[in-house]
């Protein structure tokens, strides 16, 4: 199979320290050796979420850390407040209501962001009374979008609701303090910015969510949390059911790379490439589907397509030269492009997607100076 490199907002390329680590011998679940490595892990992921919270691992995916943070928090019948952004908080409001909740929908336009002002406005109304959380996507992969969540956390904490977020693209990318902004469930998933494989998700629950949980009557079993703590807390810790031992290898990798370069110069790192590459684009003269940088995502970058452009042709120029990238999704898809420069990315991989996007460009008719804005791509990382 010809390798390619991943620019996609997830998966993302994998470390080769990463891929070596996995492919040690594997050990059992129920040794002393794999409680060390979880409690180790652990440790290691309450650094990277910013909390003296717990901090649970299971084997899955990010869209299953959604249905677990809906499950063990609440019951049917709850009406709880999603910010929709884009196509992942419409699936989380969705899978609310499978389990009987009562979303209430804020936002829905995509490429804008929900603000505090928005929550505080619903949550100050009669519709918004009876509401008892509050579901944020942090970094909003269809679109291109983040949301403040330090500004949204001081409403929900005068609200006195429950907070949760969505950090799947954006824990490690963009900062995200958990205990600081009164986050109280905040989950993620193992292939974005952590830099390992599709297969691990987390979730890291505060004081007030252990509480909800106590009340919630959604129905659960894999996703039982409070089960899976009481594993956690053994003087072996474990998972309560078949870990992915192999895949935790990586991870613990991978966390040792993230502690080693330092959470704020990741976090610097990921707005220097997003300011390089946003500025690339536009001086290729293309457009930018999030112009307000103030909400654009340091992790991902969406492009707007000209007319008679279509968005296969690109992408599968990308592949046939060895870089994959992502088209747009739902509403977006044929209309958009989306780069993700997130996890294991340097400036020199900017450099040859820009590149390679001048030349997908030229493939279909169309010639963008690309020599002009690789110049002010690098001037602006240069400068950051």
């Amino acid at each position: 199979m010809k390798s390619s490199f991943l620019m996609t907002p997830g998966p993302t390329q994998v470390p080769s320290q990463v891929s070596l680590a996995m492919a040690q011998e594997i050990i059992h679940h129920r040794v002393p050796a794999f409680g060390a490595l979880l409690k180790d892990i652990t440790e290691k992921l309450q650094y990277v979420f910013q909390t003296q919270n717990d901090v649970l691992v299971f084997p899955g995916a990010g869209t299953g850390a959604m249905e677990g943070a809906i499950v063990n928090f609440f019951s049917p019948g709850d009406k709880v407040a999603f910010g929709i952004i884009g196509e992942f908080g419409s699936r989380w409001a969705k899978i609310a209501e499978i389990f009987g909740l009562q979303p209430i929908r804020l936002g829905g336009e995509w490429g804008k962001a929900v603000t505090a002002q928005d929550i505080d406005l619903l949550l100050s109304s009669e519709a918004g009374k009876d509401v008892k959380g509050v579901f944020i996507t942090h970094n909003e992969t269809s679109t291109g979008v983040y949301s403040d969540l330090k500004s949204i956390g001081e409403v929900c904490q005068k609200h006195n609701v429950l907070y949760l977020v969505d950090a799947v693209s954006s824990l490690v990318a963009i900062d995200c303090k958990t205990d600081l902004w009164g986050i109280d469930v905040v989950i993620t998933a193992s292939q974005k910015a952590l830099m390992t494989p599709p297969g691990l998700c987390f979730f890291s629950v505060s004081k007030k969510g252990w509480e909800y949980n106590q009340e919630a009557k959604c129905p659960r079993y894999y996703w039982d949390l409070a089960n899976a703590l009481k594993s956690l807390k053994k003087p072996t810790p474990e998972n309560p059911y078949t870990p992915a031992v192999t895949l935790l290898f990586g991870l613990n990798e991978a966390l040792n790379m993230i502690k080693q370069e330092g959470l704020e110069n990741v976090f610097k790192r990921h707005l220097q490439l997003s300011k390089m590459f946003r500025t690339g684009v536009e001086a290729l003269g293309l457009e930018l589907m999030v112009k307000d940088e103030k909400i654009a995502s340091p992790a991902v970058t969406s492009i707007m397509l000209p007319e008679g452009i279509e968005a296969g042709k690109i992408t599968g120029f990308f592949r046939n030269n060895g870089i994959v990238i992502a088209g747009g999704q739902g509403q977006l898809k044929g209309r958009i492009i989306r780069v993700g420069h997130l996890g294991y990315v340097d400036a020199f991989d900017i450099s040859n997607t820009l590149i390679t996007l001048g030349r997908a460009f030229k493939s279909q008719g169309k010639a963008l100076n690309t020599e002009a804005a690789l110049n002010k791509a690098w001037e602006v990382y240069e400068h950051e």
